[in-house]
């Protein structure tokens, strides 16, 4: 995790798309949203999972946070919690950031 306050450096203006083979759903079972893909499933918790729930291929990372902050208020690791999703989500190749 990365230093309080100090948010990566990523391009807000990227739009995540989940990748070939990859889809978000809430899963009764888990009570809980999973990610699925085709070698298994990730189960989400909440945070993950209300930002996946904003990833359409249309909204920006500026959008989402947007979206998300509105959500929540003012809170200050907002940004940086969805910029290091956006990060570890394009690392683990679950998203593309075009």
């Amino acid at each position: 995790m990365s230093t309080p306050n100090v948010v990566p450096n990523l391009d807000l203006s990227l739009v995540p798309t989940w990748r070939h083979g990859y889809r978000l759903q809430f899963e009764p079972a888990q009570d809980a949203y999973v990610l699925l893909y085709p070698e298994g499933m990730i189960k989400l918790n909440e945070s993950a999972s209300i930002i996946g729930q904003q990833i359409d291929g249309q909204a920006s990372v500026s959008d989402i946070i947007e979206k998300v902050s509105a959500m929540f208020g003012d809170v200050p690791e907002i940004k940086q919690d969805i910029v290091e999703y956006m990060l570890v989500a394009q690392r683990e190749h679950w998203i593309d950031l075009l």
